[in-house]
């Protein structure tokens, strides 16, 4: 049987368990793949020919685990047969943009005003029910930082690190990360910070730590040497911290990205020139501007776990124009192992404007920690540069707010006019020794659980259908037996009388979608009467108390 063995309490530290496999050959993750040894694999170089696609793809397990997350269509990872369509979404600017722009003197006395994320960090903070924004203030002068209570309007606190003033750390900067760390157990490093110095430190990332995300600590740590462009994220099935390392290879590809991992977050910043590996770059699938005629390049990549996968916002170089600021726009990308990335659409998924007077009319790029989860959306934070007209100058550089519905990366939509069916690969639930017949002593009673889906029926119908590994349709749980679904909700419990699953918890079987007009954006089994996921809240949000949906419809 593929997957961990483990408790509904112990769900928070799968990580962690899954963790005590590193670097040992047969590693399995938390979905059911199986990483080959060494890992992560060693590239020596890169091509502008693509990568293939990750291997688990064309071969996955034998049967899948689904206890962690809501299950994403993102590719057909998941997928038997289907007769639906995927669709490919992007995210929608927030229309009153940007929600933060440079209004002090420390951000508007420098060549270009500045008060954005070049990934610098945007998270929610379950501690203070607040989100927190840490930004370039000033082109490239300090580290600045805000907060909000909604996500829309944003204060700037006079703080007494540069007394009168919201600056942090006043050195000069690039690229710079903050990441708060909610599993960290030492108070004083619940605040992780890296960033490209100007000047001296220059050549590699320095890492600081912060108890409040204010007061920061001397250097901890200089990594080895590193391109301008890094960042660094938590990969939380595997509890590693991973280094996004800029790379710059002239001669075929360009910018492109390195890797380093380890469950230290030190130890993994001590990479040796040339060392570590090659990750990925852009390549020749990546559409070229018409007016530049430019091979593309990978600027940069910030990661996320989302749900049950690793969410990539690839931030993509389309050449620079001698009369414009980069037209650089955010492309995704999506992994189930940590490393090898499936990059379906190509196009952007956050646009730069090519409207000259627009405030992202340059430079769009990510914020590290990718994406908040507020309601039934997902914020992305970007920054976006003004630019000035007939040179290549940044101009006002500003952050802003896109929107997707959550989970609406991809949707399985129905022929239209007609009904479609989507069919599962073999996948368990309840892979915990769950024995249905007794209660067990650790949990306090037998869990009920329950199918739910993100679908919008709103003009349709969803039903479902449960089958045994043969393919036939277990008694009670027939498409006839399934209450209809209908409306356009995030979160829909999907009902068979009165029966739940529980009978089938640590078995083998397959769901059958039956939809007509309408669309199907992600399924979950919880043992949660809430729809609680247990999968991963990327940079969290209102009403989330960690880092994982223990909460669903109860917010």
């Amino acid at each position: 049987m593929h997957g961990l063995l483990v408790t509904i309490t112990l769900l928070p530290l799968l990580a962690l368990l899954a963790a005590t496999a590193y670097g040992q050959p047969g590693e399995v993750l938390y979905n059911g793949i199986e990483l080959p040894s060494p890992w992560p694999p060693h590239r020596d170089a890169l091509t502008r020919e693509p990568l293939p696609d990750p291997s688990y793809l064309a071969n996955p397990p034998a049967v899948i685990p689904i206890d962690v997350g809501r299950q994403l269509f993102v590719d057909d990872f998941l997928i038997q047969e289907t007769t639906l369509k995927r669709m490919y979404h992007t995210a929608t600017y927030y229309e009153g943009n940007p929600v933060l722009k440079p209004d002090k003197p420390w951000e508007t006395d420098s060549k270009f005003p500045t008060a954005m994320v070049f990934s610098d960090g945007v998270f929610y903070d379950p501690a203070d029910k607040l989100y927190k924004m840490w930004y370039m203030g000033g082109y490239t002068d300090c580290t600045c930082y805000a907060t909000s209570a909604d996500g829309i309007h944003w204060d700037k606190p006079e703080l007494d690190v540069v007394p009168g003033t919201n600056i942090v750390q006043q050195s000069k900067r690039d690229s710079g990360t903050v990441w708060l760390d909610l599993n960290e157990r030492d108070p004083a490093r619940r605040y992780k910070m890296m960033l490209f110095l100007l000047g001296e430190g220059s050549g590699c990332y320095t890492l600081y730590f912060s108890a409040d995300g204010i007061h920061w600590s001397d250097p901890v740590v200089r990594t080895g040497p590193a391109g301008d462009r890094g960042t660094f994220f938590y990969n939380p099935f595997r509890d590693m911290w991973v280094y996004s390392i800029r790379e710059y290879i002239p001669a075929t590809v360009g910018r492109c990205r390195r890797y380093s991992e380890n469950r230290d977050v030190i130890e993994a910043a001590k990479w040796e020139a040339g060392r570590a590996t090659f990750w990925v770059g852009a390549d020749n699938l990546d559409p070229i501007r018409d007016d530049l005629k430019t091979p593309c390049e990978l600027y940069n990549l910030d990661c996320v776990g989302y749900e049950s996968i690793l969410l990539g916002l690839f931030s993509i170089w389309r050449g620079q124009p001698g009369n414009r600021a980069k037209p650089n726009e955010i492309v995704l990308g999506y992994s189930r192992d940590g490393f090898n990335w499936y990059r379906p659409a190509r196009t952007a998924f956050i646009p730069v404007s090519e409207k000259y007077g627009d405030w992202n009319w340059g430079n769009v790029q990510s914020a590290g920690g990718c994406c908040l989860v507020v309601g039934d959306e997902l914020w992305f934070y970007v920054s976006g540069r003004s630019g000035v007209q007939g040179s290549s100058g940044s101009g006002v550089s500003a952050t802003g707010l896109a929107k997707l519905r959550r989970d609406g990366f991809a949707s399985m939509d129905a022929p239209e006019d007609a009904e479609g069916t989507l069919t599962t690969r073999a996948v368990q639930f309840g892979i915990r020794g769950h024995d249905p017949s007794s209660e067990r002593p650790e949990l306090g009673h037998v869990p009920e659980f329950r199918l739910f889906v993100n679908a919008d029926v709103d003009e349709g119908e969803l039903r479902v259908e449960v089958l045994d590994e043969s393919g036939e349709v277990i008694k009670g749980f027939g498409r006839a037996a399934c209450k209809p679904l209908r409306g356009d909700k995030t979160l829909m419990p999907v009902r068979w009388g009165g029966r739940n699953l529980s009978k089938l918890a640590g078995k083998p079987v397959r769901f059958r979608f039956h939809l007509r007009g309408g669309s199907l954006y992600a399924f979950w089994v919880s043992p949660d009467k809430s729809g609680a996921s247990h999968g991963y809240v990327a940079a969290g949000g209102p009403g989330f108390t960690g880092t994982t949906d223990t909460i669903g419809s109860g917010r």
